[in-house]
């Protein structure tokens, strides 16, 4: 493994993925997967204006995430369901993420509960919440995260409905029967039946709330006092919202171009969403990350950090925690170098300045 594209590549080729082709459709998008396509083709529509003679023997890569100081911007997105990429699952990803000293995100729909990802040992966790109809589940649910030792709540706010996911809807998606969604096994709500199209399109308009809404971000915070991420904020207006109705944070994602296609990219959408916070919150982006330089290029947009998805789990589906260990380490690598070739030697010298976009106005250069 060489770099992070090797996995999206030879996703299907991994011995864990193929004994599972359902999962494999993790790595398609919704409908048309114009969005898919444009997360990741976006950042190069971003390029490079390095400062030279910089000194940059030391990089310090080091930021703190809601008061939790981490070793680099670069962490964990949450995704369902890592046991069918790997036996070890959600346990591999938790020990990876702490040997990174970085935060991981634990998916609602885990194979793995939360008291199982807290007896992996100690590290900074944050979790994914969907809200369900029957808000008792939510309080119970989100009181475990509280005791299991999370320090904060990425509540989804994209998925009233789930997209159309074709490959899921085509291998007919389902759980195995060996696995559960380990979070909601003693509230009944842990199987996944099959269908004619996609189980978990039939489990989401089962159990979803459809009727979420901004006052239920506030009804959140009365019953945790965890700080509250929203996460799946794409526009302005709806960044000032977040910020009205008391989000500690926002993440600024297309849920992976896996709900509403032809959404813009999410490196596209960032900007937009930082000035409308005004620095107020901060702005995370998930979404389209492969390599180090997407990471300074988010960075130079105003966010304070990013979140990866699938690199994690096709790196944890080639080579269990080990893989994942890898594509953390060849990120921050990546990430450390580009900062040396821009001359940044902190994320606070990482400026505007840095980049320049294709939307960007051509720039005058001042006369010496």
């Amino acid at each position: 493994m060489h770099n992070v594209d090797e996995f999206s590549e030879n996703v299907n080729l991994s011995p864990s993925l193929s004994r599972s082709r359902d999962y494999s459709g993790i790595a398609k998008g919704a409908e048309d997967q114009w969005t898919l396509k444009e997360n990741r083709n976006a950042f190069s529509r971003i390029l490079f204006r390095p400062r030279i003679l910089v000194d940059v023997s030391k990089i310090d890569m080091t930021t703190t995430v809601l008061g939790f100081k981490i070793s680099m911007p670069i962490m964990i997105a949450p995704t369902a369901m890592q046991k069918m990429a790997h036996p070890d699952g959600e346990y591999a990803t938790a020990r990876a993420a702490s040997a990174a000293g970085t935060i991981m995100i634990l998916s609602s729909w885990a194979t793995s509960s939360v008291e199982e990802v807290s007896s992996t040992g100690p590290g900074i966790r944050f979790f994914q919440l969907y809200v369900y109809k029957d808000r008792n589940v939510v309080t119970q649910l989100v009181r475990r995260a509280e005791r299991a030792g999370f320090k904060a709540i990425a509540l989804t706010v994209d998925t009233p409905r789930l997209g159309r996911r074709e490959a899921d809807i085509k291998n007919r998606f389902t759980l195995p029967p060996s696995l559960t969604l380990k979070n909601f096994e003693g509230l009944n709500l842990g199987k996944m039946d099959k269908t004619d199209d996609s189980g978990l399109a039939s489990y989401v308009a089962g159990q979803v709330d459809r009727t979420l809404n901004w006052k239920d971000v506030k009804w959140l915070q009365t019953i945790t006092s965890l700080p509250i991420l929203v996460k799946g904020v794409l526009t302005a207006e709806d960044a000032r919202l977040a910020v009205e109705s008391g989000a500690a944070g926002i993440i600024v994602s297309n849920h992976g171009a896996r709900q509403l296609d032809y959404v813009p990219a999410t490196i596209m959408a960032l900007e937009e969403v930082v000035k409308a916070v005004q620095g107020r919150v901060p702005v995370f982006l998930d979404g389209g990350v492969r390599r180090g330089t997407d990471v300074f290029k988010a960075l130079a947009l105003g966010a304070s950090g990013i979140f990866i998805g699938r690199p994690v789990v096709f790196s944890l589906a080639a080579e269990g925690e080990a893989g994942v260990r890898k594509v953390l380490q060849m990120l921050r690598d990546e990430f450390e170098l580009t900062m040396a070739l821009s001359g940044c030697r902190s994320l606070k010298e990482i400026t505007r300045n840095h980049i320049v976009a294709d939307w960007d106005q051509p720039r005058v250069v001042p006369r010496l």
